[in-house]
């Protein structure tokens, strides 16, 4: 499986939709037989929209059927969406920090940003759903956790706030626990993707985006203990969203995360899958300087960029592939042996890893 985008602002003209675009990745899946998580709005919308207004969640509604009415018939099920992705850290960048649409910068603006966001999301998940009922949802924010500065008790309880409710509160509207007038409920919150990268244990700061705690702080929380708090508070399937290691770490990252997961598992967790993102290095959002953090490097051949595999991070993949009695070469037919849940549970009860701090 694969996670994919359909860039709302660039499918959808004045209501109007061409998503031809999508048309060469449509037949890669085809061809490669992978099965999409369609991700439908990506810090992105149409220039014409205000999204505090009701029409923001109606043309979005309509959009979301489109796309499915687009995408369902061109490829086998099951059929998974995303709706709006990381709607917490979106409300941030696009309500508070001022990094992307709609540019606000306060606290207020990020709450209504939120607020309208998950309206949009429910609406879109509804709308898929008159398409294919039987469509299937994941829904992806950060897994974070905010400690205060050791000289500042005074933040604690901001913190605390912020790593106990304000994460989960987008989750917490999907699912009816917040704000239940806007229709969530269980089936709308469907699978929980938590995305999980070191920057996301964190020191709380009043202005701006926080401090990302150092690998050997001794008030990081094992991945196995955050993602525990989401199986506690929403018993749903859990995915993790994204995540990858940085440069020559990437391949001890994954070990970790393996191991994590492999004790949620153990410890009764409905964990079924790591998406690792990004397969092809990425450039910092703000520098521009490549992050060497995907399964491949990108380097400069003439005016191309060629892939480069991380044969430490590729090895490290095929180790853990072989754990769970995966193919480690490419299958023709892999519906022909359909992935199996329980060879990783067996797996995890076999090798019996423990929760731990060391983030490498």
């Amino acid at each position: 499986m694969a996670r994919e985008a359909i860039p709302w602002p660039l499918v959808d003209r004045d209501g109007c939709y061409d998503f031809s675009l999508l048309d060469p990745m449509i037949a890669a899946m085809q061809q490669t037989q992978i099965i999409p998580i369609w991700d439908l709005c990506h810090y992105g919308y149409p220039d014409d929209l205000d999204p505090f207004s009701n029409e923001f969640t109606d043309r979005f509604a309509r959009y979301c059927r489109a796309a499915a009415e687009y995408v369902i018939p061109r490829l086998r099920g099951p059929y998974f969406f995303t709706p709006i992705n990381e709607i917490t850290f979106f409300s941030f960048c696009g309500g508070e920090w001022g990094w992307v649409a709609p540019y606000k910068t306060t606290k207020e603006d990020r709450f209504r940003f939120r607020l309208a966001l998950c309206k949009a999301a429910i609406a879109g998940v509804n709308a898929i759903r008159e398409v294919e009922p039987a469509s299937r949802m994941v829904h992806i924010d950060p897994l974070v956790q905010v400690v205060a500065p050791r000289d500042r008790p005074d933040l604690v309880e901001a913190a605390h706030h912020e790593t106990y409710v304000d994460t989960f509160l987008a989750w917490d509207i999907l699912y009816g626990k917040e704000h239940p007038e806007l229709g969530g409920s269980p089936s709308i919150l469907d699978i929980v993707g938590a995305n999980n990268y070191s920057f996301g244990q964190m020191e709380y700061r009043e202005q701006g985006p926080h401090q990302a705690l150092k690998p050997d702080d001794d008030r990081i929380k094992p991945l196995h203990d955050l993602m525990q708090r989401l199986w506690e508070r929403y018993h749903r399937p859990m995915i993790i969203g994204e995540t990858s290691g940085l440069e020559e770490g990437r391949d001890e990252w994954l070990k970790d995360v393996v191991e994590e997961s492999m004790a949620a598992v153990n410890s009764g967790m409905d964990l079924h899958g790591i998406c690792l993102f990004p397969a092809v290095d990425m450039p910092d959002w703000h520098t521009g300087e490549w992050l060497h953090n995907g399964i491949c490097d990108l380097v400069e051949e003439g005016s191309n960029l060629k892939r480069m595999p991380y044969e430490p991070y590729v090895a490290e993949l095929r180790r853990w592939q072989k754990e769970f009695n995966r193919v480690t070469v490419l299958d023709a037919n892999p519906f022909s042996d359909p992935v199996e849940l329980q060879d990783v549970i067996d797996a995890a009860k076999r090798l019996q890893p423990e929760p731990d701090r060391n983030w490498h």
